[in-house]
This record gives structure tokens, sequence and C-alpha cells, in this order.
């Protein structure tokens, strides 16, 4: 790829000021499959420059002008699915079927659905004789991470274009390929210059940077809460605002009325896909104690059901975890399980038998575990599940909030007594009785899984200003 020692600064693609690279390395084999250069403060101010100068048209383009671009970055994000896809695979370890269908497919979705959201918005409104104004909010900075790169990518340019803001993006530089290809795809599409800016970088040069700058007026971050924390420190010395997705660790309560079989069997399986690498996976599995060795016999089943290896193979669920740090993170926990007494049901430490090589994890289950333990609170993200027990819905209500996360649940059971308990529930979505992702609803988290609300209407929202002129509307 040609551009990966570059940046895309105001319609071109541009060397760096500096010197400095990072390999990016395949988690199947541990080996570098490219190089990407790493940006520096200058960098930064050249995008960030570019951006400033491209608000002041972009901002005024009809809504007519910003659906044809969508539009068109669409049909273009679908004739390069398969370049995503194979990018994906082999950065971030995503099976195929799953970088097709799912990771690159997220991309394309993200878009289309924001194409029709804004066919649709209103972005005035009369208040008496006041007239109430929704206008771009101005340069966004956006950091994204490696677990659903394009995903996290689409749901804040997609929105931002819409809305009329220009932008400066850094992708993890664990995972950047996709990234390049995406900037490719918008100047393919005729984005104007200085609106889309890509530079690559660290956290700590980079990341940090872009959020205190003085000339972006916005902070889009999906990561860590660590770092979401991090972020918001360095945006408070310009009052800027800051849209955080962040960790979780989310709660999936299953009701003493649910059909056990179908439900922990799916779930159990369900929490594996992408290696256990979402942040809004069902990791605590909450069951009625009197149905524990039950739900503990399926869930095993499930999870010795999942084929972990090579992501480029036919019948592969599981590909390895993104890094060897990653691993080792995964595998220091499994061992906090275990040493803190948690019942060991399969999987455990190292690698699946007979990988000797690539960043695999076996998918792990503990059973009987107790919510204070490390693996019931801390972010694990991998494909390890914990199963908890429960005397009655108003434990599991209490045990399913006892977490300083907030980003999603799930529940099943009969229909109407699950949404009763989903209503209790502190988190930003709730599944009922196995409900997928859609596109058009919120999603975001409460507490220290972040504020703001990406996809969907609220998605779009994120990226205005509201604006009231007094005395707007003529008698």
């Amino acid at each position: 790829m040609s551009n990966n020692r570059k940046f895309y600064i105001n319609g071109e693609w541009v060397e760096p000021t500096g010197s400095d690279t990072v390999d990016v390395i395949n988690p199947a084999t541990e080996d570098a499959i490219g190089t990407i250069a790493l940006g520096t403060h200058e960098d930064v101010d050249a995008a960030v420059a570019a951006a400033q100068k491209a608000f002041e048209t972009f901002s005024r383009t009809t809504v007519d002008e910003r659906l044809e671009l969508l539009n068109k970055i669409t049909e273009i994000i679908g004739a390069r699915s398969e370049d995503l896809a194979s990018a994906i695979t082999s950065e971030m370890g995503a099976p195929n079927g799953l970088a097709k269908a799912a990771q690159a497919g997220t991309g394309l979705f993200h878009f289309a659905t924001t194409a029709g959201i804004l066919a649709n918005f209103s972005f005035e409104e009369e208040l008496g004789k006041s007239l109430i104004v929704k206008e771009p909010v101005g340069v966004v900075g956006m950091i994204t991470p490696w677990n659903w790169p394009i995903n996290q990518i689409a749901c804040k340019v997609a929105p931002a274009l819409a809305a009329g803001c220009t932008m400066v993006l850094k992708p993890s530089e664990v995972a950047p390929l996709n990234a390049i290809i995406f900037a490719e795809i918008m100047h393919e599409a005729g984005v104007p210059p200085g609106v889309f800016n890509l530079v690559n970088g660290d956290g700590p040069t980079v990341g940090a940077y872009l959020s205190s700058h003085e000339g972006v007026d916005m902070m889009s971050f999906t990561g860590s809460t660590r770092a979401g924390i991090e972020v918001a420190k360095n945006a408070a010395t310009t009052v800027k605002r800051v849209a955080q997705e962040l960790g979780g660790k989310s709660a999936n309560i299953i009701l003493d009325d649910a059909n056990l079989e179908e439900v922990v069997g799916r779930d159990a399986f369900g929490m594996c896909m992408n290696s256990g690498q979402s942040c809004n996976a069902g990791t605590r599995m909450l069951v009625p104690n009197s149905k524990m060795e039950e739900a503990k016999a399926i869930a095993k089943a499930s999870m010795e059901a999942v084929s972990v290896g090579d992501p480029t193979s036919d019948g592969t669920t599981i590909g390895p975890v993104v890094s060897e740090t990653q691993w080792n993170k995964i595998q220091g926990l499994i061992q906090a399980g275990i040493d803190e007494g948690a019942e060991l049901v399969c999987g455990g430490l190292g690698r699946p038998e007979g990988l000797e090589k690539g960043y695999y994890v076996r998918p792990t289950l503990f059973a009987n575990v107790t919510n204070d333990m490390q693996i019931a609170q801390e972010e694990i993200f991998g494909p390890v599940l914990v199963l908890i027990g429960y005397e009655d819905d108003d434990e599991a209500i209490s045990i399913a909030n006892d977490t300083v996360y907030g980003l999603a649940g799930y529940i099943s059971g009969s229909h109407d007594r699950a949404v009763q308990i989903a209503r209790q529930i502190r988190t930003g979505n709730m599944h009922v009785n196995g409900a997928g992702p859609d596109f058009n609803a919120p999603f975001g988290g409460y507490k220290q899984s972040g504020n703001g609300r990406e996809w969907g209407t609220h998605g779009l929202e994120e990226f205005m200003e509201v604006k009231a002129i007094l005395g707007g509307i003529s008698a």
C-alpha cells in the first residue's frame, strides 16, 4: 500500500514531518505486515489548519450536497469492501467471514443509515417567536480503536459529514491499514480538501495533542476508560465538547423462565465472537442459583464448539486477539480468576492445542463467580465468560448494576418481565431476548462507559450546536 508512510491532509497524501515509524503486526503469525509513519505535533497542526479552513465553506453546504457525498462514499465502501476486510483480518485477526459481513459491513451500514437520517432531518424549528437552529460543531478530532476499526470510524465520520463538520482522524496504530484505505475512499468520493484528514500516531504524542488543540472544537473518542480519562483531561483546557464510548462489563441476565438450552448456548457462543474483543460483550452471565449446574454444562458445550484458528481458514470461528500485550493481559486475568477461587470449567491458560504461534486464547468459562472477583469487575477483552448466580430478580438487578461500567446489557425470559427489568439496569443499551444491533438506535454508555451517543439521529445531533435566534420568527 503506497500510502502507508504518508498522511492524508488537505486532500493530498503528504510526507510526515518526522521520521518515526511503527510496524503493523499480524496477530495470527506475529510477523510484520507493513510499516506506518507516526505523526508529530506539526503534522497535527497542519491537519487542524486544513480542517479549520475547509469548515468555512463545508459548513455552509446544502443537505443535498452532503447527501450526494454520503451516497458516493457508501458506494465506494461497497466496492472496496474486500480490501477493507482483508486489511482487518491481517492487522487485527478477525476471521474472513466476520471481517466481510460485520467488520467491513458496518462501515457501509453507518453511511447508508446516516444518509437516510439526513434526508429527513430538521435543522430548524420554531419556538414561539424564537428560531432554534442546529449548526455543525466545527472541527472534530477523532480517535478510534482497533477492535471494530471501520465501524468506529464510520459511525463518527458519517454523522460529522452529515452535520457539516470537518475532521482529523487518528486511528489506532495497532490496526491502521483499514483507515488508510478509508482515506483513499474519501478521496475517490470527492470529499473536499481539508474536510477529512488522517494523521497516524500514538496516543501520548498525536492523541494527546489533538485532544488539547485549540483549533479542535470537539473530541470523539472510542477506547479504554483509562485512555478516555486522559482525552477528557487534555480537552478540558480548551473546554471543548468530548463524546466518549469507553469500556464495558455487561451483564447478561438469564431469567428463570428463559429457555436455558437455547439462550445460554446462544449467548456463550456469541460472547466469543471477535475473540471477545467487543466493549459491549455480555461477559457476566447471571443465572438462577438453582440452574447453575445446568447452565454451566450448556455454556461449556457451546464454548468448546468455538473453533479457534487461522482467521483466513474456512470454519474458523475466532482468530487471535490483537496483540501480545492483549494476550498477556488476558492470561493474567485468567490466572487471577483461578487464584480467586472461581471454578474453571473449560479453557484456561495458554494457547489452544496445536497453535504454537499467534496470539490465540482458549475460550474460557468460569462458574460460581462472585461479583467482587477481579474477573467479574475488570474488562478482560477476550473470550472469557463468567457465570454468576442469583436468587431473585432484585438480586440480579443489583449484581448487574454493581459495576463502574454501563455500556450494554442483555436479558432473556418472558418479554414483559424482561423489559421491566431492563428499565432498571443502568446501561445505555439493553438487548431483550437476543435482539441484535439497530443502526438507527443510539449507542453509548452510562457511568465510566462514557458520555454522548453514536448511531442514528442521536449520533448526528452529537456533532451539532444549538443556537436560539430570539425574535427570529416574524410576526
